[in-house]
Formats: structure tokens, C-alpha cells, sequence
């Protein structure tokens, strides 16, 4: 008996992962697993019927109260503006101008279109959608590998996870009780790393690749007005939403309210909103964030049943058995993390994983690495990097089933699994590279301060 109720905790993963198959909603599974675990511990004698009340005051004291999770809706708000107002594809058309007459141009264009909408989109699935809406006819006619220009686009459309202002790293602030704001200067740099390193990539494969004459001249070749008009509004409108955060002179939430309201600005200076779409906007971000925060209140359920099962005993005294090994420790909360890319969301990965992890990184010694103050948000870029590899991973991969829903018919789900590799290569040197140098996400974070 004693030894069902040790491994009690652990069996809820496993119990989670089987009824994600289910088709049921996240947010009910993680939520119902909680609470079908605590019955169970009811009958061990381990669970306490008092203590389903006590998620009730977690659920509002840690989500429905907590002011730093409004920067969610307002990011949301913000990137499906720029989505459907058309903003981002004159951003797609200035950028291919620019690129124009650099090998792989157009494959380029489209990282650097990601790049910029990351801090504007707000979640992952929209992003990609949109660019593959966009990218993928103006690709397949210039004559790029289908797999390539699978990859290329899902890559791009996946950097949003990390560059800021993402939703994630505001979930991640909040669950590891660090700074958004320093978590935000933290991810920057890695974010664009990883972006310059597709560029090289794309440069290195397409050295042979230019534009063909009809491609060139189907766009418009003026590149003033292009870039004053399509460019330069939405980079001085992120710039303005991670200035105002970097400088100090608007918190994350704060910016993010300024970040919506100059997108509608924006929008409405361009004679491109109208009640029909202004209603359509409102209602995909109530739709999108009734998802996210669905979940926080399903993985608190879970994540509570948890701990008061004794689960975070048992991952801490597995933890422990490597003496002086911290980067043997943090080895293994990457491969961790890297593993339930292959099943999990993001979301789930982050709200189960981090709370649990969270005591372990405090107790780590990497003097002489990384300052004992800075572990944690370093720790996060590193989890953020390494969730990148989960939109892209089979069979799971989430970015490769929206890519499929709205590719042309002749791109094969085996093009896009092929196109996704190099870019999870990439990926996973990107992580090594902030692991073994630490500066590369601690150096803004620390001029700054």
C-alpha cells in the first residue's frame, strides 16, 4: 500500500497523457485528472476532502486576481489587428522589396515577417496560419522546395514563443515570481540569435536562389513609399511597446494596453476596420483567451493534487541523487522539457512543469556560470527555447497540423516533417549556445539594470 501511494503522483502523468487522445478540451482533462487523483487519495488516506476548497482560492488568488495575466488578452487583441487589417501582409511586401536581391530573398522575408509579428501576434497558432496564408503561394512560385518553404514558414511562424512581448514569458514570469520586464530583456537576444541563425541557414542552403524576373517585377518596386507605408508603422509600434517596458516607463501590462490601442489606431488610419471586423477581433481574443485561462484553472487543479500527493518530494529526492551535478540536473529538466514537446502544448508544459521545477533550480550551485540571482530567469530562456522544438516535433508538433489545414494541396504532411528538421537542429544549437554562454540572454538584462 505504501508503495501505491509513493507512486500515486507520478501516475497522473502518464494517466494525462493517455486522455489528451481523448478529444476532451485541455482545460477539463487537466482539471478532471486533479480532481479524479484527490478521490483516489481520499480512499489512500492521503488526501483531505477540505483541501478541493483550498484550489478554489488558488484558482482566484493566483489567476482570476493576479494583475500581470491582463498583458494576455491585450497581446492577443494587438496581434489579431495587425492580422486581419492586412497590416502584416504590407509588412510581407516591404520586406521582400528589401530582400529582394539577396539569395533566398523571399524565405528570408518571411523569418524576418515572423520575427517582427512575434511581439505582436500573441499565440503561435494564428501566426502560422497567417504566414502560411501569405508565404506559401508566393513561395511554391518562386520555385523553393516544398519542404523547405514548409519549414521555413512554421519556423518563423514559432518564434513568437520567445521573442518578446510573448504570452508565454508572462506565464513563466508569474509562475517562477520573477520580473517580466527583466524575463522579457532576457529572452530578446536569444529570440533574435535564434532568428539570424535561420537567416544563415536559408542563406547557406539558397546562395544559388535569386528572384525571378516575373517575381521581381510583381512587386511594388517603390522603396520609399513601400517601406514608409508597409515597414516602418508596425516596427515603431513594437518599438514603442518594448521601449516603453525596457526604459521603465510602462509595466508589461501597461504596455500592452498601448500596444492594442496604437494597433487600432493603426488599423483605423488605414481604412481598414469596420464594426464586422472590430466584432470578429473581440471575438477570436475572447475565444483565444477563455483557452488559456481555461487551462490555468485545469493545470492549478492538477498541479495542486500533485504536491499535496507528495509528488514534488519525490522529483526533489530524485533530483538530490546527483551530488554536485547541477548541470547534470539541468541536463535533465532539458531533456525533460524536450521530451514532452513530442505529446504537450506549451501551455500545459509550462504550467505543470515550472511550479515543480522551480524548487529544484533554487537549490542548484553554478557559481562561476550563472549568478545565483539570475538562475531563474536564465532557466526560463532556456525552457522557452527548448518549447520551441515542441510546436515543430512529430508526431505532436501543433505548428505542423495548422500549417497542413491551410497549405495548398500539394505540400504532403511527410514535405512538412522533413522542412521542420533543420530547424529543430537549429533550434537545439541555440539552446546549447545560451546554456554554455550565459551572457548571450544575461547581457541585456545586466546593462539595463
Amino acid at each position: 500500500m505504501n508503495g501505491l501511494v509513493e507512486l500515486l503522483p507520478l501516475m497522473m502523468f502518464p494517466t494525462l497523457a493517455i486522455f489528451l487522445f481523448s478529444g476532451y478540451p485541455v482545460a477539463f482533462v487537466l482539471g478532471g485528472i486533479g480532481l479524479y487523483f484527490g478521490f483516489i487519495g481520499m480512499g489512500l488516506d492521503v488526501f483531505n476532502f477540505k483541501e478541493f476548497f483550498l484550489i478554489n482560492s488558488r484558482i482566484f488568488g493566483g489567476v482570476v486576481e493576479n494583475m500581470v495575466l491582463i498583458a494576455i488578452p491585450m497581446f492577443v487583441f494587438m496581434g489579431l489587428i495587425l492580422e486581419r487589417s492586412g497590416i502584416a501582409k504590407e509588412l510581407l511586401n516591404s520586406l521582400q522589396i528589401i530582400t529582394k536581391r539577396t539569395p533566398g530573398g523571399l524565405a528570408m522575408s518571411v523569418t524576418l515577417l515572423g520575427t517582427i509579428m512575434a511581439a505582436t501576434t500573441g499565440i503561435i497558432g494564428a501566426s502560422v496560419v497567417m504566414i502560411s496564408l501569405m508565404a506559401f503561394p508566393a513561395m511554391l512560385a518562386a520555385d523553393y522546395d516544398k519542404s523547405f518553404s514548409s519549414g521555413t514558414i512554421a519556423a518563423a511562424g514559432t518564434l513568437g514563443i520567445l521573442i518578446p512581448p510573448s504570452i508565454m514569458l508572462v506565464i513563466m514570469g508569474d509562475l517562477l515570481s520573477i520580473s517580466v520586464t527583466d524575463l522579457f530583456m532576457t529572452a530578446l537576444i536569444p529570440g533574435l540569435m535564434l532568428a539570424v541563425l535561420y537567416l544563415i541557414y536559408i542563406f547557406v542552403v539558397n546562395r544559388n536562389h535569386h528572384q525571378s524576373p516575373t517575381e521581381d517585377s510583381a512587386i511594388n518596386t517603390d522603396l520609399v513609399k513601400v517601406i514608409l507605408r508597409g515597414f516602418l508603422p508596425a516596427v515603431l509600434l513594437i518599438g514603442l511597446v518594448l521601449g516603453s517596458i525596457f526604459a521603465g516607463f510602462a509595466t508589461p501590462t501597461e504596455a500592452a494596453g498601448v500596444g492594442a490601442f496604437g494597433a487600432l489606431l493603426l488599423a483605423i488610419s488605414k481604412k481598414r476596420m469596420s464594426l464586422s471586423k472590430m466584432w470578429g477581433m473581440c471575438d477570436g481574443t475572447i475565444k483565444t483567451c477563455g483557452m488559456i485561462f481555461g487551462i490555468f484553472v485545469g493545470a492549478t487543479a492538477f498541479s495542486y493534487v500533485f504536491r499535496s500527493l507528495g509528488g514534488d518530494d519525490l522529483i526533489i529526492n530524485f533530483m538530490n541523487g546527483f551530488d554536485n551535478g547541477s548541470w547534470i540536473i539541468i541536463g535533465l529538466l532539458m531533456i525533460i522539457v524536450f521530451l514532452l514537446g513530442f505529446f504537450f502544448d506549451w501551455i500545459e508544459i509550462t504550467l505543470i512543469v515550472l511550479p515543480i521545477f522551480a524548487p529544484i533550480l533554487n537549490g542548484l550551485d553554478l557559481s562561476g556560470h550563472v549568478d545565483t540571482a539570475q538562475i531563474l530567469p536564465w532557466f526560463a530562456v532556456l525552457v522557452a527555447i527548448n518549447l520551441q522544438t515542441s510546436f515543430l516535433t512529430p508526431p505532436f508538433g501543433f505548428a505542423l497540423f495548422y500549417m497542413k489545414g491551410v497549405a495548398p494541396k500539394e505540400i504532403k504532411m511527410q514535405d512538412i516533417y522533413k522542412g521542420v528538421i533543420p530547424y529543430i537542429i537549429i533550434q537545439i544549437i541555440g539552446l546549447i549556445l545560451v546554456m554554455i554562454f550565459p551572457a548571450i540572454a544575461l547581457w541585456l538584462p545586466n546593462i539595463l539594470s
